[in-house]
C-alpha cells in the first residue's frame, strides 16, 4: 500500500483515523502499531515477520543495554550485527556475490531474496536507537507497544524521513491532539500528494518518453536528465511532506527532510538541504565516530570517502550508486581544497552545483555503468546523435508548462506567494476548497491509473 493510492486515501486512512481518535489515550499507540503492521503487511505479507523480529531484537537489546553496564557494548554489538546483517542479507548479498563472481570467475549462485520495502529506513532508525541508549542520550523504551509503534509507524515507515527515537520519545509517551494540528497535517499531506501525483509522475513520464524516443538527440538527452532531476526531487520531497503531515495529524513532529536543495551554491550546502535526515544520520553515527575532521588530513579524506561510499551504497546495491556517492565525496573534497570556488559570483556557483547534481542523477538512474557511459556520451555530443530533432521540439512544446511549473516549485516562491495570499480573509475562507480541489485532481489521476511507485521504495 502506498500513500498515492485509492485504497490508502479512501479506505485505510479514514478507518485508522476514526479508530485512533475514538480510542482512549492509553490505547492510541497500540492502534498505530496494529495499523502500521497491517499497512506494511498489505504489500509485504511474507516479510512481515522480519519487521516483527527486528522490533523484538532491538527492543530487547535496548533494555539490556540500559540495565547492564558491564555487557552493554556486547548488546550494542549484537543489535548492530542483527540490523546490518539483515540489511546485508536482503539488500546486498546478491550484489556482493555478483561482484565476486565477476572478479574471480566463480559461479556462486545468487540468493534472489525479495527486498523488504523500507528496510534501509527502519534499520537505520533501530540502529540509532540502540546507539543513543548506549551513549546515554535516551533511556530505553520499556513499553514494547510504544517501541513497536516507533519502528513501524506507517507515516514514515517506507521512505522516511529517518526519525530518531530521541525526536519522538516524548510524543510516544504523551502527545497533544488538536483540530489545528489535524488541519495543518492534512494541508501538508495534500501538498505532498500533489507534488507526487501531479508533478513527479508526469515528470517521470517525460523522462521515460525521452529515454525510449525513436529520434534521440543531444537536446532530448538533456531534457531527460533535467526531467529526472526534477522528478526525484518532487517524488521524494512529496513523500516526506505526506509523512510529516500524517505525523502531525497523529500528534508527532517529524524532522524536515528537504529545504530547497536546488538553490544551493555549493555541494556542501546541497547536502545540508537534500535528504537532511540521512545526511545527519551518517554525520552523527559514522563520520564523527570515525574522528570527523579532527584527525590528520589523510584520515579526514578517508572519513569523507567512507561516509560517501556508504551513502551511495545505502541508496542501492549497484556500482553506479557507489560511484554516485564517491562522486559527491570528490566534489566535497574539491570544495575544501579550492576555497576560491566560494569567491566566484553566486550565479556561477549555483550553475556549477546544478550541473553537478543533474549529471550525478544521470549516473544514479542508470541501470548499468555501460548505460551511464552512453548517457554521458549523448549529453556531450559524443554518441553520434543530432543536436535537435522534430520529436525533441514536440516534447519541449508539450511539456514546457510542466517543466516551468516544476522549476518554480523547487524555489520558495510558491510558498511565499501562498503565505502572502493567505493573509487575505477571502482567500482564507476559500482555502479548504483549494485543498479539496487538489485532492480531487490527484484522485482523478489515481483513478486513471497514471501514477508510479515512489522512487525511494527500492531503498
Amino acid at each position: 500500500m502506498i500513500f498515492s493510492s485509492i485504497p490508502f486515501l479512501y479506505y485505510f486512512l479514514p478507518a485508522v483515523l476514526v479508530v485512533y481518535f475514538l480510542t482512549p489515550r492509553r490505547g492510541k499507540n497500540a492502534v498505530l502499531l496494529l495499523a502500521s503492521l497491517f499497512f506494511y503487511g498489505w504489500g509485504e505479507p511474507k516479510l512481515l515477520w522480519l519487521m516483527v523480529f527486528t522490533i523484538a531484537v532491538f527492543y530487547l537489546c535496548g533494555l539490556a543495554i540500559g540495565r547492564s553496564q558491564r555487557y552493554k557494548k556486547t548488546w550494542l554489538a549484537l543489535s548492530a550485527c542483527v540490523g546490518v546483517g539483515l540489511l546485508g542479507l536482503f539488500k546486498y548479498a546478491d550484489f556482493f556475490i555478483t561482484s565476486l563472481n565477476a572478479a574471480t570467475g566463480l559461479s556462486l549462485p545468487l540468493l534472489k531474496l525479495a527486498l523488504p520495502v523500507g528496510i534501509s529506513f527502519y534499520t537505520f532508525q533501530c540502529l540509532s536507537y540502540t546507539v543513543d541508549v548506549y551513549r546515554g542520550a535516551v533511556p530505553p523504551q520499556k513499553n514494547p507497544i510504544s517501541f513497536g509503534a516507533y519502528v513501524a509507524l506507517f507515516p514514515q515507515l517506507i521512505a522516511g524521513p529517518i526519525v530518531r527515537y530521541a525526536d519522538v520519545a516524548r510524543e510516544l509517551a504523551e502527545r497533544t491532539h488538536s483540530w489545528e494540528n489535524v488541519g495543518l497535517g492534512l494541508r501538508r499531506f495534500v501538498i505532498g500528494l500533489s507534488k507526487k501525483v501531479i508533478l513527479a509522475d508526469n515528470l517521470a513520464m517525460l523522462a521515460k518518453l525521452c529515454r525510449e524516443s525513436a529520434e534521440p538527440s543531444v537536446a532530448l538527452t538533456w531534457v531527460y536528465a533535467i526531467a529526472f532531476t526534477l522528478n526525484i526531487y518532487f517524488d521524494f520531497s512529496g513523500y516526506s511532506d505526506m509523512a510529516i503531515g500524517l505525523g502531525q495529524i497523529f500528534g508527532f513532529h517529524f524532522p524536515e527532510n528537504f529545504n530547497y536543495p536546488y538553490l544551493s551554491k555549493s555541494v556542501t550546502e546541497f547536502w545540508r538541504r537534500w535528504h537532511i535526515s540521512l545526511g545527519s544520520w551518517f554525520r552523527d553515527y559514522v563520520y564523527i565516530p570515525l574522528g570527523g575532521n579532527r584527525v590528520s588530513k589523510g584520515k579526514w579524506v578517508r572519513n569523507i570517502l567512507t561516509v560517501w561510499m556508504l551513502t551511495g551504497l545505502w541508496h542501492g546495491a549497484a556500482w553506479n550508486f557507489v560511484l554516485w556517492g564517491l562522486l559527491f565525496a570528490v566534489l566535497l573534497l574539491a570544495e575544501k581544497a579550492l576555497p576560491g570556488l566560494q569567491r566566484l559570483p553566486g550565479i556561477l556557483r549555483h550553475g556549477y552545483v546544478l550541473l553537478a547534481v543533474i549529471l550525478s542523477f544521470v549516473l544514479f538512474n542508470a541501470d548499468t555503468l555501460t548505460q551511464a557511459g552512453r548517457d554521458f556520451a549523448a549529453l556531450f555530443g559524443f554518441a553520434g546523435l543530432p543536436l535537435f530533432t522534430k520529436e525533441t521540439g514536440y516534447y519541449l512544446r508539450s511539456y514546457a508548462p510542466l517543466l516551468v511549473i516544476a522549476c518554480v516549485g523547487t524555489t520558495p516562491l510558491v510558498k511565499l506567494t501562498a503565505q502572502k495570499m493567505g493573509e487575505n480573509r477571502a482567500v482564507q475562507m476559500l482555502e479548504p476548497v483549494l485543498w479539496l480541489g487538489l485532492l480531487l485532481i490527484c484522485t482523478a489521476y489515481l483513478v486513471d491509473g497514471s501514477f508510479s511507485p515512489f522512487l525511494y521504495f527500492r531503498f
